[in-house]
């Protein structure tokens, strides 16, 4: 576990303002964010003075920079009130967020990424749920309805394929998992933290949907948000990372280990079934979608971006059906095991044309577009399909009334059979 290096400015136990009231810390993550650190730290400070009506603490968390951002942040904490920084020795988003928020004596945390993308209007909005109590969590959301996002076209694909994979293999249901400008009530965060794994890009993922599986409540503030130019973020690397850990997490939903000490909410029951099937169906979609990007990519080194998809989808939807026949759906033998495979097959078909058609979209309108753009493209056609692919399956290729009725048929010539013996 990472240990806190160095802390300036005020004692954890101090409360800037009026001690009765919430406080609110806010923690900035940065790595080798020198150029841009006093401006946005000055610019988050002035506002929240002017304008914040609660006590707040602004802690600059340092992910092991080697730039000159961290005698920065000691000048900065030093300088301003209400304004401290602390050093861990490793990188990891999630990693600073885990050691400030564990440590913290605040009522509400928060986090906001440094370049402040979304506009700070909107942070009040953000925390006001949690200080009242109607909220456990809160984030923004650059994909609901009111907001208003700059952004380019490559980023606001991934970032729409990704939510939608959330949405379709492990039902989640906000809308925007990393959009940087989130906050917690501290005790609700702090009962989480323990289960939550990963300490990278994927924690605020983790984090919510674990909210989520125990029955928080999550408040959604529409944001302005402008795209950073200057992101370094590799995104193939962290997409992949982000598949990886859907898979954990599906995993921890199938076994019953994705849970926390809290008291969350009690959730509307889900269809008959449904509880059970969704975290296995999730692990099995994540797999296939790991697999047939990998044979894609693999693929495109010898043919073409269209036969490549068919090929690799091809593959990842038979291995796809037979898994979630068995797993998901609990049909074992080979009793009806190739109509079941050719139903299947209409998933596949619709897999096909949705990722055929987005790369041929995406070809037109973007000539020489990237192997990356090329697998976002599928994320988010694979999302789609996934999602049909689901309700197909339970609604029609694994009903339960056709089982039986397949059953039932089997059963019936076994009857007569016993019945002609005895006679």
């Amino acid at each position: 576990m990472s240990q806190l290096v160095t802390d300036t400015a005020a004692p954890a136990g101090a409360r800037p303002g009026d001690g009765r009231r919430p406080l609110v810390e806010v923690v900035v993550p940065v790595y080798n964010e020198e150029r841009v650190l006093a401006a946005s730290i000055r610019r988050l400070h002035g506002y929240l003075c002017e304008t914040f009506p609660y006590p707040f603490r602004v802690t600059i968390a340092d992910n092991a920079s080697t730039d000159g951002t961290w005698p920065l942040a000691e000048e900065l904490a030093a300088g301003l009130a209400h304004v401290r920084a602390v050093r861990l020795p490793e990188k990891g988003r999630g990693r600073a967020l885990r050691y400030v928020w564990g440590h913290s004596d605040a009522d509400v945390v928060a986090y906001m990424d440094v370049d402040l993308s979304t506009d700070l209007d909107a942070f009040l909005p953000l925390v006001a749920p949690l200080i009242s109590g109607h909220s456990d969590l809160a984030i923004g959301s650059r994909l609901s309805r009111g907001s208003a996002v700059v952004r380019g076209p490559k980023r606001e694909l991934i970032s729409r394929c990704y939510n939608l994979l959330l949405r379709t293999t492990l039902a989640a249901r906000f809308s925007d998992a990393q959009c940087g400008f989130k906050a917690a009530r501290t005790e609700i965060v702090q009962a989480l933290l323990p289960a939550v794994e990963d300490e990278a890009w994927f924690f605020d993922t983790e984090l919510l949907l674990l909210a989520e599986r125990n029955g928080l409540r999550i408040h959604e503030v529409p944001v302005d948000w402008v795209d950073d130019p200057d992101s370094r973020v590799d995104v193939l690397h962290t997409a992949l990372d982000d598949l990886k850990g859907m898979a954990r997490v599906g995993r921890r939903m199938v076994t019953g280990a994705f849970r926390a000490p809290v008291g969350g909410r009690t959730r509307p029951e889900l269809p008959a079934g449904m509880a059970r099937q969704l975290p296995s169906f999730a692990v099995i979609g994540v797999i296939s979608t790991l697999a047939q990007l990998v044979l894609f990519v693999l693929l495109r080194m010898v043919m073409g971006p269209l036969w490549a998809n068919a090929v690799s989808l091809v593959v990842t939807t038979i291995g796809n059906t037979a898994a979630n026949r068995r797993f998901t759906f609990g049909v074992t033998g080979p009793q009806r095991a190739f109509r079941q495979q050719l139903e299947g097959g209409l998933a596949f078909l619709l897999g096909l044309a949705l990722s055929t058609g987005g790369l041929a979209l995406l070809h037109a309108t973007a000539p020489g577009a990237s192997r990356a753009v090329e697998v976002a493209a599928l994320v988010c056609a694979n999302g789609v399909a996934t999602l049909v692919r689901f309700l197909l399956m339970r609604a029609w290729i694994f009903h339960p009334r056709r089982l039986g009725r397949d059953r039932a048929a089997t059963a019936v010539p076994e009857t007569e059979t016993a019945g002609e013996t005895l006679r």
